[in-house]
């Protein structure tokens, strides 16, 4: 190989090299063989569109990718998609639309930036192109075309690099830069999918191998999120951890500039990559034993030494009493222990908001039902611990008898002396680091709520020491059909749209002032 010893630090394998473990493509076409991927169509006309084997771990925003590819075929057509946009509903669900340095047979295709289901060429091989912000492009040419063909003999194994970074995406084939596209229009794709694509046409064979990925921090000063979903869970509308968070993610991405956000759905990352460089950590997911952390709570620890935020919502701030509690306590600033906190459904009504902390800008008092916990195990004294949402439980959250979940002495005592009870928290840790807990979000329907979805969106953009604006992060009102979005159970037969339809209608004017 003629990559370096030296150069691999920071690259972590995303191919196994055995098998297509967190890969996704039309069957058949894809296979492994001597510690390669083999990608072949065996007749002309076999596939119908442009298809694609895509990483499906994750996106990737600003990163380096290496591979080795070699053509074992008298024609092929290729390239690497990066950035890119999945489109599961087109051609064989295998689709990604976005930027590619390419490789094929014909002489001048291996080496340019070819835009796929988009704006085409950008720029052939010795060509840097930049784009502005109002899409004209000025190009100019850094080396010749025949020159840099030189480079490479693709019946060979050959040396791919792709340096996506900001604005701008580099090539290189075996060390010799092929193109740069600086693109400061707005249809610039910051972060998406990365495939290998075997074009329409005559039969064809492609092979890849030692496929490595780094991630890099974020050059323009974004910060970089990671979402976490738990499993299904409770139902539906309920703890849709998986809906939750990609509604979140969508509402930043439309409305909001600070932050690069990556979800991860069904539990616990299998990206081994999946917290380089990251600036905040978000989990929405059942607690207790079944944390997603608990099996991993050593090395989600040094990731919180280095200062990275942290924010849990719901019954994910609920951990095992002990070394997991303790860690949580450092980390979040406290947490749902049982046999301490409860967890009843009531209204809350006309809490105290801390309007003067980032996460409580633009937030007025609300009433809101949902299974709001509260008495939680805060750090001693509530040191370097803010309560953000407060209010004093009605009596009835005391019915039910004492257990683990439902009530015990300390609790009973603590509402018989009329303590106040934080339901959302942030905390500050010595290295810099940010927690934040969420204690309600039982329903999914309560994100339409504008005061609850913006603490949640305020904090997401603060744990991960992103800016919030004054008036916190201002989104539009959601309908049903948004919130109906990536459910993980079909509706019961009887689901009361009328009624979620009507909160929706009296929520919708709230917060959508200044």
């Amino acid at each position: 190989s003629s990559m370096m010893a030296g150069e691999t630090e920071g690259f972590t394998p995303i191919f196994d090299g055995e098998t297509l473990n967190g890969w996704a493509g039309q069957s058949g076409l894809w296979r492994v063989e001597d510690g390669a991927i083999i990608g072949e169509t065996t007749a002309r006309g076999q596939i119908a569109t442009n298809t694609f084997l895509i990483w499906e771990q994750a996106e990737a925003a600003d990163f380096e990718l290496r591979f080795r590819y070699r053509i074992a075929s008298e024609q092929a057509n290729s390239g690497i998609q990066v950035r890119s946009e999945w489109h599961k509903d087109l051609g064989d669900g295998y689709v990604l639309a976005g930027p590619q340095p390419d490789i094929a047979t014909v002489d001048w295709i291996t080496g340019i930036h070819y835009e796929e289901r988009g704006r085409g060429i950008l720029a052939r091989r010795g060509q840097r192109t930049v784009i502005g912000a109002d899409g004209e492009r000025e190009t100019t040419r850094f080396a010749e075309e025949a020159e840099l063909q030189k480079a490479f003999d693709q019946s060979e194994w050959t040396d791919y690099h792709v340096i996506a970074r900001g604005d701008t995406i580099v090539s290189r084939i075996n060390g010799q830069t092929m193109h740069e596209v600086v693109d400061r229009s707005p249809q610039a794709r910051r972060s998406g999918h990365i495939g290998f694509q075997i074009h329409t046409g005559p039969a064809m064979r492609l092979e890849f191998k030692d496929i490595e990925l780094k991630r890099l921090p974020l050059a323009d000063g974004k910060r970089q999120v990671v979402m976490i979903a738990g499993d299904r869970s409770h139902g539906y509308m309920a703890h849709e951890h998986n809906a939750g968070l990609l509604l979140f993610e969508r509402l930043l991405r439309e409305h909001y500039d600070g932050l690069v956000i990556r979800t991860y759905l069904n539990g616990w990352p299998k990206d081994p990559t999946a917290f380089d460089h990251v600036d905040g950590v978000v989990i929405y997911a059942n607690g207790g034993p079944q944390h997603p952390v608990m099996e991993n709570l050593e090395m989600f620890d040094a990731l919180m030494q280095k200062g990275v935020g942290l924010a849990a919502f719901h019954y994910a701030v609920e951990i095992p009493v002990g070394v997991p509690g303790d860690y949580f306590v450092d980390w979040l600033g406290g947490y749902f222990a049982t046999h301490w906190s409860v967890n009843p459904h009531w209204v809350l009504e006309d809490p105290e908001v801390a309007t003067t902390h980032p996460i409580g800008y633009g937030v007025e008092p609300y009433e809101i039902d949902d299974e709001w916990y509260f008495h939680m195990r805060f750090r001693e004294g509530m040191s370097e611990v803010t309560p953000i949402l407060s209010a004093h439980p009605p009596r009835a959250t005391m019915q039910r008898g004492n257990g683990p979940h439902s009530g015990n002495p300390d609790v009973r005592a603590a509402l018989e002396r009329g303590e106040i009870q934080h339901m959302v928290w942030a905390a500050e840790r010595e290295n810099g680091g940010r927690g934040f807990g969420f204690t309600g979000g039982h329903w999914h329907y309560n994100w339409a709520h504008p005061m609850q979805r913006k603490l949640a969106l305020n904090a997401i953009a603060w744990i991960s020491g992103a800016d919030v604006p004054a008036q916190g992060i201002v989104t539009p009102p959601l309908t049903l059909e948004d919130l109906e979005a990536n459910q993980d159970y079909a509706p019961p037969p009887n689901f009361d749209r009328q009624r979620i339809e009507s909160l929706l209608e009296a929520w919708a004017p709230l917060g959508q002032g200044g």
